[in-house]
């Protein structure tokens, strides 16, 4: 949004910010030095690696939980695959429901408009608390699939 100064310069200013890989430590020194919380941060989260601990944080300070590596080679693990049987969809799809019904954003990727179709489709199924469950249990407590733990990984 535009605003102008009392130079008449115009400014432009923030709306919201969104940050990638932060911990909670992260979270609390760019609180801390800018006053701003972010309105989402994006993190790897998957069955295997369903970080209950920052999502609590996120959940906490009002942070949107937006997931990357969403599905995680979770097609043929078989706990996935037995929602999808009983409900009649993908095992994809299960993975997809999870996070949503965790309340986080998935972020899947897929060149293939057949399966962006089926990502899309995730709307009209709940799974059980059971189910959900025995996804959930997949997790371990550094399931990472990227081996790029934020506090100690820098891309430059």
């Amino acid at each position: 949004y535009p605003l102008r100064g009392e130079d008449g310069i115009a400014a432009m200013l923030v709306r919201s910010i969104g940050t990638s890989n932060y911990t909670e430590a992260h979270l609390a020194e760019v609180i801390a030095a800018t006053g701003v919380t972010p309105s989402v941060n994006q993190i790897e989260l998957h069955p295997e690696f369903p970080q209950a601990g920052l999502r609590d944080v996120h959940e906490r300070l009002g942070i949107r939980t937006e997931a990357w590596r969403t599905l995680a080679r979770m097609k043929t693990v078989p706990e996935p695959v037995a929602a999808a049987a009983a409900h009649g969809i993908e095992p994809g799809q299960v993975v997809l429901r999870w996070h949503l019904q965790l309340g986080v954003l998935p972020l899947p990727k897929s060149g293939d408009p057949v399966r962006q179709a089926q990502n899309l489709d995730v709307f009209d199924v709940e799974l059980s608390e059971a189910e959900m469950a025995a996804i959930t249990a997949l997790g371990r407590p550094d399931g990472r699939l990227f081996a790029a733990d934020p506090e100690t990984h820098e891309e430059m």
